[in-house]
């Protein structure tokens, strides 16, 4: 099977081919670090943690970078408010980032390069593209020209000729088409700033990641990501910047997810209606977010809301509740069989050999997720009724078990597995509590449940005796 890519450039699913063979440079622009990420930061965050997963699944070593762009208008703002500096603005923030994505079982990426650790490269990239005509200073600011740049719209497919410039916004009389952008910013009085060979000033927001692209991963790299909210300007931006530099393609393959709205509205400051991941970790489960931000194919919008919350919860608890009845079978099933050892349920193994084919040739898809968890379900369905049997052998249900560890290594959808020694507390206490129901010893018993329910441990009476899960 070829794993294809919806390509933004090329508008079509294409093969993918890495530039070196078992290798994999990804860039993905990460957050602004003024606030909390939102519910629509976490869209990419999740996916592309999930696309880094299926990459190494399949083999590839993958380097993935993430920026931090921790100097900009919407940081000084925050500074005054705060009455603090931007750094320290950027590093409670950024703190923060990594608390809220290690919640949602997110990946740390193997770099995270800051805009204020790259200055020296990001003013050398705007020096390059002065030299060779391609940038122009203006009243201590410096604008890309765009004129010079005859590709300029290609990913976004707009054409630019009949863009309304000045209608909404007037356009800065220094530039010399109103499509230039600015690469550099004069410091005002009492702003954070660099020294340059314009002057005292700092980076615009689109020139960061050409820098940060170019000296992380290289002059072309694989996979390009974001929101796809970045694909005009942002993105188009960094093409002209890196490519009128380099003279060579900056991403073979640009991935855009969909947006998340909020109860069907689009999320915005006026409607005030935004989420932040901290809000929603602290009453929904971390794996219900991922599985929810899954459920639906990343170039599609999202409809958040409690309804798809409760679904995501029910869904989850259907493959949760499967895998807690084979973990409970399988303690016992040795002595079941009398300690013999036993090959796999033929038509077991096949039915899992099926499922583990859907699955891939589903992510290879362009990553469709949703039908990727079809796929765990598929593997449900062939659990369930094995779990229920009188008899059952080891080896069969930890090949079932096998599968669903790797899809989930892949989804990041099932809670992690619990430290050993909670688990033996949970056996001892139910072990307790069976005796003193034997013992007629009530009091002893319900205390025991009423502690286990209070740890969010679930008792259920089986033919095979009693299985416990988490909620």
């Amino acid at each position: 099977m070829t794993l294809k890519i919806y390509n933004t450039l090329t508008r079509n699913k294409d093969e993918f081919k890495p530039l070196t063979a078992g290798q994999v440079n990804m860039y993905v622009c990460g957050p602004t670090v003024y606030d909390y990420i939102h519910i629509g930061n976490a869209r990419p965050v999740i996916f592309f943690d999930v696309v880094r997963r299926y990459l190494e699944s399949i083999g590839y070593n993958v380097k993935y970078v993430v920026n931090f762009t921790d100097v900009d208008d919407k940081l000084i703002k925050k500074a005054a408010e705060m009455g603090t500096t931007v750094p320290e603005v950027a590093d409670l923030f950024v703190q923060k980032y990594y608390e809220d994505t290690k919640g949602l079982g997110v990946r740390e990426a193997t770099v995270h390069p800051r805009v204020t650790q790259n200055m020296g490269e990001i003013i050398s990239f705007i020096s390059g593209l002065e030299a060779k005509g391609l940038a122009y200073e203006a009243g201590g600011d410096v604008f890309f020209r765009t004129s010079k740049f005859a590709e300029y719209g290609k990913l976004s497919q707009q054409n630019l000729d009949e863009l309304q410039f000045g209608i909404r916004v007037d356009v800065d009389q220094r530039k010399e088409n109103p499509q230039d952008f600015v690469l550099w910013k004069a410091a005002k009085p009492g702003e954070i700033s660099w020294s340059s060979p314009w002057g005292d000033g700092r980076p615009g927001w689109h020139i960061e990641c050409s820098a940060m692209v170019r000296k992380y991963l290289g002059e072309t790299i694989d996979i390009h990501g974001g929101g796809q909210d970045l694909t005009f300007p942002h993105h188009e931006c960094e093409i002209a910047q890196s490519e009128g530099l380099t003279g060579h393609q900056m991403a073979n393959y640009w991935m855009h997810n969909g947006f998340v709205n909020i109860n069907n509205e689009k999320m915005s400051k006026s409607l005030g209606n935004g989420i932040t991941v901290h809000q929603l970790l602290k009453t929904i489960p971390a794996q219900v977010i991922r599985y929810f931000m899954l459920s639906g194919h990343y170039r599609n919008p999202l409809n958040f809301s409690d309804e798809a919350v409760e679904q995501a919860k029910g869904s989850l608890a259907r493959i949760e509740n499967c895998i807690s009845a084979l973990k409970h079978r399988l303690k016992s099933a040795a002595a079941e069989t009398g300690g013999a050892p036993a090959a796999a349920d033929a038509a077991i193994a096949a039915a899992v050999q099926d499922v583990k084919a859907q699955f891939e040739a589903k992510m290879n898809d362009d990553f469709n997720t949703p039908d990727a968890i079809t796929a765990v379900f598929e593997l449900v369905n062939v659990a369930n009724p094995y779990a229920n049997r009188e008899e059952v052998n080891a080896a069969t249900l930890e090949l079932l078990l096998q599968q669903f560890a790797a899809m989930d290594d892949v989804l990041g959808i099932l809670a992690p597995e619990a430290d050993d020694l909670l688990d033996e507390e949970i056996e001892q206490l139910i072990a307790d509590r069976t005796e003193a129901r034997k013992s007629k010893n009530w009091a002893r018993a319900d205390e025991i449940r009423d502690l286990l329910t209070e740890r969010g441990i679930v008792l259920e009476d089986t033919a095979q005796g009693i299985r416990w899960r988490r909620k």
